[in-house]
Protein backbone atom coordinates (compact mmCIF):
# COMPACT_ATOMS: atom_id res chain seq x y z
CA UNK A 1 0.00 0.00 0.00
CA UNK A 2 2.92 2.72 0.13
CA UNK A 3 2.12 3.74 3.75
CA UNK A 4 5.34 2.17 5.18
CA UNK A 5 8.15 0.29 4.24
CA UNK A 6 9.57 -1.21 7.52
CA UNK A 7 8.68 -1.85 11.02
CA UNK A 8 10.69 0.94 12.14
CA UNK A 9 8.69 3.34 9.89
CA UNK A 10 5.50 2.25 12.00
CA UNK A 11 6.93 2.72 14.67
CA UNK A 12 8.24 6.18 14.12
CA UNK A 13 5.02 7.39 12.75
CA UNK A 14 2.80 10.14 14.24
CA UNK A 15 -0.97 9.46 13.52
CA UNK A 16 -1.93 12.58 13.78
CA UNK A 17 0.27 14.18 11.21
CA UNK A 18 -1.11 11.68 8.66
CA UNK A 19 -4.97 12.00 9.45
CA UNK A 20 -4.32 15.47 9.07
CA UNK A 21 -2.82 15.30 5.76
CA UNK A 22 -5.15 12.83 4.36
CA UNK A 23 -7.96 13.98 2.52
CA UNK A 24 -10.21 11.28 3.91
CA UNK A 25 -9.18 10.34 7.38
CA UNK A 26 -11.51 7.61 7.70
CA UNK A 27 -10.21 5.48 4.54
CA UNK A 28 -6.64 6.41 5.55
CA UNK A 29 -6.60 5.10 9.07
CA UNK A 30 -8.28 1.85 7.94
CA UNK A 31 -5.55 1.68 5.41
CA UNK A 32 -2.60 2.16 8.47
CA UNK A 33 -4.37 -0.63 10.60
CA UNK A 34 -4.61 -3.12 7.48
CA UNK A 35 -1.32 -2.36 6.85
CA UNK A 36 -0.39 -2.30 10.61
CA UNK A 37 -2.01 -6.08 11.22
CA UNK A 38 -0.10 -7.00 8.40
CA UNK A 39 3.03 -6.19 9.40
CA UNK A 40 2.31 -7.55 12.89
CA UNK A 41 1.73 -11.16 11.00
CA UNK A 42 4.90 -10.92 9.18
CA UNK A 43 6.76 -9.89 12.16
CA UNK A 44 5.41 -12.90 14.47
CA UNK A 45 6.01 -15.27 11.23
CA UNK A 46 9.60 -14.13 11.50
CA UNK A 47 9.80 -14.61 16.04
CA UNK A 48 8.56 -18.11 15.14
CA UNK A 49 11.11 -19.43 12.22
CA UNK A 50 13.62 -17.96 14.97
CA UNK A 51 12.53 -19.97 17.78
CA UNK A 52 12.52 -22.93 15.66
CA UNK A 53 15.89 -22.58 14.09
CA UNK A 54 16.87 -22.21 18.15
CA UNK A 55 15.51 -25.34 18.76
CA UNK A 56 16.64 -26.98 15.88
CA UNK A 57 20.22 -25.26 16.42
CA UNK A 58 20.10 -26.74 20.11
CA UNK A 59 19.67 -30.00 18.87
CA UNK A 60 22.32 -29.95 16.85
CA UNK A 61 24.63 -28.42 19.38
CA UNK A 62 23.42 -31.27 22.20
CA UNK A 63 24.34 -33.82 19.03
CA UNK A 64 27.74 -32.48 18.90
CA UNK A 65 28.22 -32.69 22.44
CA UNK A 66 27.73 -36.02 22.58
CA UNK A 67 30.05 -36.98 19.70
CA UNK A 68 32.80 -34.74 21.36
CA UNK A 69 32.30 -36.74 24.59
CA UNK A 70 31.98 -40.10 22.23
CA UNK A 71 35.27 -39.17 21.04
CA UNK A 72 37.00 -38.09 23.78
CA UNK A 73 36.33 -41.83 24.74
CA UNK A 74 37.64 -43.28 22.05
CA UNK A 75 40.88 -41.36 22.01
CA UNK A 76 41.04 -42.66 25.72
CA UNK A 77 40.80 -46.13 24.57
CA UNK A 78 43.16 -45.95 21.97
CA UNK A 79 46.11 -44.33 24.31
CA UNK A 80 45.02 -47.11 26.74
CA UNK A 81 45.96 -49.63 24.04
CA UNK A 82 49.06 -47.58 23.20
CA UNK A 83 47.32 -46.93 19.90
CA UNK A 84 48.44 -43.01 19.85
CA UNK A 85 47.86 -42.32 16.18
CA UNK A 86 44.70 -43.40 16.52
CA UNK A 87 44.41 -41.21 19.90
CA UNK A 88 45.34 -38.60 18.60
CA UNK A 89 42.97 -38.50 15.07
CA UNK A 90 40.58 -39.04 17.59
CA UNK A 91 41.12 -36.14 19.59
CA UNK A 92 41.09 -34.30 16.37
CA UNK A 93 37.83 -34.96 15.60
CA UNK A 94 37.11 -34.11 18.96
CA UNK A 95 38.16 -30.98 18.10
CA UNK A 96 36.14 -30.61 14.50
CA UNK A 97 32.84 -31.34 17.01
CA UNK A 98 33.74 -28.85 19.96
CA UNK A 99 34.51 -25.94 17.03
CA UNK A 100 31.21 -26.86 15.20
CA UNK A 101 29.71 -26.86 18.66
CA UNK A 102 31.09 -23.38 19.67
CA UNK A 103 30.33 -21.86 16.13
CA UNK A 104 26.30 -23.04 16.48
CA UNK A 105 26.62 -21.44 20.32
CA UNK A 106 27.22 -18.65 18.51
CA UNK A 107 24.84 -18.55 16.23
CA UNK A 108 21.68 -19.46 18.71
CA UNK A 109 23.37 -16.26 20.33
CA UNK A 110 22.51 -14.18 17.78
CA UNK A 111 18.91 -16.13 17.33
CA UNK A 112 18.25 -14.94 21.02
CA UNK A 113 19.29 -11.09 20.15
CA UNK A 114 16.94 -11.27 17.24
CA UNK A 115 14.21 -12.93 19.13
CA UNK A 116 14.23 -10.14 21.62
CA UNK A 117 14.50 -7.34 19.00
CA UNK A 118 11.18 -9.30 17.27
CA UNK A 119 9.65 -9.16 20.56
CA UNK A 120 10.16 -5.53 20.99
CA UNK A 121 8.67 -5.04 17.52
CA UNK A 122 5.67 -6.40 18.44
CA UNK A 123 5.51 -5.16 21.74
CA UNK A 124 5.77 -1.63 19.70
CA UNK A 125 3.36 -2.52 16.76
CA UNK A 126 0.84 -3.72 18.69
CA UNK A 127 1.06 0.09 20.97
CA UNK A 128 0.59 1.66 17.26
CA UNK A 129 -2.02 -0.50 16.57
CA UNK A 130 -3.91 0.53 19.44
CA UNK A 131 -2.97 4.03 18.88
CA UNK A 132 -4.86 3.62 15.52
CA UNK A 133 -7.58 1.57 16.41
CA UNK A 134 -8.47 4.55 18.88
CA UNK A 135 -8.31 6.94 16.45
CA UNK A 136 -10.67 5.23 14.13
CA UNK A 137 -12.79 4.95 16.82
CA UNK A 138 -12.69 9.00 17.29
CA UNK A 139 -13.04 9.37 13.56
CA UNK A 140 -15.84 6.74 13.64
CA UNK A 141 -17.60 9.01 16.64
CA UNK A 142 -16.97 12.30 15.06
CA UNK A 143 -18.48 11.31 11.75
CA UNK A 144 -21.51 9.90 13.72
CA UNK A 145 -22.13 13.17 15.75
CA UNK A 146 -21.43 15.04 12.72
CA UNK A 147 -23.94 13.31 10.77
CA UNK A 148 -26.25 13.35 13.44
CA UNK A 149 -26.24 17.07 13.69
CA UNK A 150 -26.83 17.00 9.91
CA UNK A 151 -29.78 15.28 9.99
CA UNK A 152 -31.19 17.05 12.83
CA UNK A 153 -30.49 20.57 10.82
CA UNK A 154 -32.30 18.51 7.45
CA UNK A 155 -35.16 17.69 10.08
CA UNK A 156 -35.51 21.29 11.17
CA UNK A 157 -34.98 22.97 8.01
CA UNK A 158 -36.81 20.67 6.06
CA UNK A 159 -40.36 21.09 4.37
CA UNK A 160 -41.93 18.78 6.63
CA UNK A 161 -41.09 20.91 10.04
CA UNK A 162 -42.52 23.82 8.49
CA UNK A 163 -45.50 21.86 7.09
CA UNK A 164 -45.91 20.82 10.79
CA UNK A 165 -45.35 24.58 11.69
CA UNK A 166 -47.88 25.56 9.34
CA UNK A 167 -50.70 23.47 10.71
CA UNK A 168 -50.12 24.59 14.49
CA UNK A 169 -50.35 28.00 12.96
CA UNK A 170 -53.65 27.26 11.11
CA UNK A 171 -54.52 25.57 14.52
CA UNK A 172 -54.21 28.54 16.34
CA UNK A 173 -55.90 30.83 14.53
CA UNK A 174 -59.33 28.81 14.64
CA UNK A 175 -58.62 28.47 18.04
CA UNK A 176 -58.51 32.44 17.96
CA UNK A 177 -61.40 33.03 16.12
CA UNK A 178 -63.48 30.56 18.38
CA UNK A 179 -62.23 32.41 21.85
CA UNK A 180 -63.82 35.47 19.33
CA UNK A 181 -66.98 34.12 18.21
CA UNK A 182 -68.10 32.80 21.98
CA UNK A 183 -66.99 36.55 23.67
CA UNK A 184 -69.07 38.11 21.20
CA UNK A 185 -71.98 36.12 21.86
CA UNK A 186 -71.29 36.24 25.91
CA UNK A 187 -70.69 32.48 25.97
CA UNK A 188 -66.72 32.83 26.93
CA UNK A 189 -66.22 30.70 29.93
CA UNK A 190 -65.08 33.51 32.67
CA UNK A 191 -61.71 32.83 34.81
CA UNK A 192 -60.73 32.73 38.63
CA UNK A 193 -60.08 36.42 38.93
CA UNK A 194 -62.93 37.70 36.91
CA UNK A 195 -65.38 35.82 39.22
CA UNK A 196 -63.99 37.35 42.38
CA UNK A 197 -63.86 40.56 40.88
CA UNK A 198 -67.77 39.88 40.08
CA UNK A 199 -68.58 39.01 43.08
CA UNK A 200 -66.81 42.18 45.11
CA UNK A 201 -68.90 44.48 41.76
CA UNK A 202 -71.86 42.70 43.32
CA UNK A 203 -71.00 43.08 47.16
CA UNK A 204 -71.29 47.50 45.85
CA UNK A 205 -73.98 47.50 43.59
CA UNK A 206 -75.96 46.12 47.11
CA UNK A 207 -74.21 48.60 49.50
CA UNK A 208 -75.34 51.28 47.12
CA UNK A 209 -78.63 49.98 46.56
CA UNK A 210 -79.53 49.62 50.21
CA UNK A 211 -78.05 53.08 51.07
CA UNK A 212 -80.17 54.49 48.70
CA UNK A 213 -83.24 52.69 50.11
CA UNK A 214 -81.91 54.21 53.61
CA UNK A 215 -82.17 57.78 52.27
CA UNK A 216 -85.23 57.22 50.70
CA UNK A 217 -87.17 56.45 53.70
CA UNK A 218 -85.80 59.40 55.42
CA UNK A 219 -86.85 61.79 52.91
CA UNK A 220 -90.43 60.53 52.93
Amino acid sequence: MGIFSRTRDIVAANMAELLDRADDPAKMVRIIILEMEETLVEVRASAARTIADQKEMRRHIQKLADLEANWTEKAELALSKGREDLAKAALVERRKAADMGAQLRAEVTLLEDALRSSEEDIAKLQSKLREARAKQNAIATRLESANTKARLREMWNGPKTHEAFSRFEVLERRADEAEGRAEAMGLAPRSLDEEIEGLRSSDKIDAELAALKARLNKEG
